[in-house]
């Protein structure tokens, strides 16, 4: 099962994430996401646990613990593509164009 988690402190390490999700089963990677310009981390990544039952016990488990003093945020992982919550299509600013596509004239 691919686990989400967010709202990691920037000093988190593949190992440190590795040892919290160890606790509860076998860890089979651990994908912490980095600025690809600085390399700092971006405050999440995945975890990847073979056996379901461990992977919910690890998500109930460390969901809201607090790690260097920040609340994780653990779920599981939706599939690349599903776009529940957002994403792409918000507008700015307050014209209610989309700002990307062709304008229309008003002269």
């Amino acid at each position: 099962m691919n686990i989400y988690v967010g709202n990691l402190p920037r000093t988190a390490t593949d190992e440190s994430v590795r040892n919290l999700f160890a606790e509860y089963g076998e860890v089979t990677e651990v994908k912490l996401l980095k600025d690809q310009y600085s390399g700092e981390l971006r405050g999440f990544g995945f975890v990847t646990m073979p056996s379901k039952m461990d992977a919910q016990k690890a998500i109930n488990e460390i969901n809201g613990t607090e790690m260097e003093g920040r609340s994780l945020i653990v779920n599981e992982a939706r599939p690349k593509g599903d776009n529940r919550g957002g994403g792409g299509s918000r507008q700015r600013g307050g014209s209610g164009r989309s700002h990307g596509g062709p304008r229309s004239r008003s002269w």
